[in-house]
């Protein structure tokens, strides 16, 4: 597809390029969050069994979490100047590598090399959580919370999958090649990682961004020339109607040759200083650090009421069911009810399921998987109301940096829950843990209701 062609595409084309669009998007999504998920089942007990230390392998865990926060901005810049198919191929071809790298310190018994390796798992993760802006590049306003919660339910299958598949068969299929049973989920995870970046290099074309005219055709970011500019971008229908809508939030539009160079530091300001882009950050932010520093430690808090392996993957699968397979009706309710209302309600769900987690024994099962559900279910709910929120408050050129920067924090905050839990459960235990997480999550309520009480009043001044 030529600039000339983009120029001239009719909306109706953009409604089917968002179509195809999401089609490859989830053939790419669904086995790299697989991918994923395998990692994130089993380092903890990879870890353990290597150092026989609870505080190193909560570390390992955080690991990911880390990976995730370092790859997020360099991906975000990849993608504002070479498009998302780039940027993606990239950011699963490091999770890959690390996956490999994992699998050999399973073989050779090495944990400073499987440090390294789940941190570039981590890039992998972020990839995963960029790919549902590109699912909503196309969408008009009011579809865009549907557009991420259809990718994020997409993603289910894989997620699901993920951790019974890891800690079962290919487990299995490692010890009868010779190989430790844990080496075989992340073998499994190289080979997802690998098949996920294979179909978005070759199908996701033309670039969601060249169709908005946010990046030039491809490749001509590589050469560092101004890409199509704003007023070009207005004369195709589809950019103009989303610059318009993005326009009546009050946000200034940003030169695409400048996308994603402007200081992440300069980014969170610009979202921290309106109500509904904190609030989104804050949603985001607050349901990932929830989220990852209770489920970093259920594997190792079953693993105290000598519960199989087979059994903490089913537990996991089930958060992550809650965490995935909801998502199209949580993003119809978005649209349909306004962000404000979800948020809040996902810190219901987050504070409900820390709550149930908290008060099971390590040897029972029943509250942690009702528990582990919830949580997963209010990261859904806080995850997608956040990014759609987001996404509705700046225009089109200034989208992906700001997308970049809310995902820096919210993986930053994965990556001090993430670091810190192992400690945590070492020192209180996991009941504590949970509870203390289950309240702050509580914030949600509070700062939903503030910022769904500004928006009122600001709508009624205008009026």
């Amino acid at each position: 597809m030529t600039a000339a062609d983009i120029e001239a595409l009719p909306v109706a084309d953009r409604a089917r390029l968002q179509r195809r669009f999401q089609r490859v998007l989830l053939v790419s999504v669904i086995p790299s969050v697989a991918a994923m998920t395998a990692s994130f089942a089993s380092v903890a007990v990879l870890a353990e069994e290597m150092t026989g230390n609870k505080t190193l392998a909560g570390l390992a865990a955080g690991g990911l979490s880390v990976g995730t926060m370092i790859a997020t901005l360099p991906l975000a810049r990849r993608m504002a100047e070479l498009g998302r198919r780039r940027g993606l191929v990239a950011g699963w071809s490091v999770g890959a590598a690390g996956a490999a790298m994992v699998f050999a310190a399973a073989v050779a018994g090495f944990y400073p090399l499987l440090v390294v390796g789940i941190v570039a798992v981590g890039a992998g993760n972020s990839t995963n959580l960029a790919a549902r802006y590109a699912a909503a590049d196309l969408a008009l306003p009011e579809r865009r919370a549907r557009a991420i919660g259809m990718l994020v339910w997409g993603a289910t299958f894989g997620a699901v999958l993920g951790p019974s598949v890891a800690l079962g068969p290919a487990g299995a299929a490692a010890e009868a090649m010779g190989l430790p049973e844990l080496a075989g989920p992340f073998l499994l995870a190289a080979i997802l990682f690998a098949a996920g970046l294979t179909a978005t290099h070759l199908w996701l074309r033309p670039d969601p961004l060249e169709v908005l005219g946010t990046i030039g055709p491809a490749g001509a970011g590589r050469t560092g020339a101004a890409t199509a500019s704003p007023a070009r971008a207005g004369r195709t229908r589809a950019a103009t109607a989303d610059t318009a809508g993005a326009g009546r939030t009050g946000a200034a539009t940003a030169s695409p040759a400048r996308a994603g160079r402007t200081p992440v530091i300069a980014v969170l300001g610009r979202i921290a200083t309106r109500p509904a882009p904190a609030l989104a950050a804050l949603a985001m932010l607050t349901g990932h650090t929830v989220m990852v520093g209770i489920m970093t430690m259920t594997p190792l808090h079953m693993k105290d009421g000598a519960h199989q392996l087979q059994v903490i993957g089913f537990v996991i699968s089930l958060h992550i069911l809650g965490m995935y397979a909801f998502s199209p009706a949580v993003g119809w309710l978005v649209d349909r009810l306004g962000p404000y209302p979800m948020i809040a309600s996902g810190g219901v769900a987050l504070f409900a399921g820390a709550e149930l987690a908290s008060r099971t024994d390590a040897a029972d099962t029943l509250g942690v998987f009702a528990g582990l559900f919830l949580i997963g279910l209010g990261w859904s709910f806080g995850l997608i109301a956040g990014s759609s929120l987001l996404t509705n408050s700046f225009p089109a050129a200034q989208r992906v940096e700001v997308q970049g920067a809310a995902d820096f924090l919210m993986a930053a905050g994965g990556a001090v829950a993430g670091l810190s839990a192992g400690a945590v459960f070492g020192w209180v235990g996991f009941r504590s843990l949970s509870h203390w997480a289950g309240l702050g999550s509580l914030i949600l309520v509070v700062a939903a209701g503030g910022a769904f009480a500004m928006a009122r009043s600001a709508r009624a001044r205008a009026a």
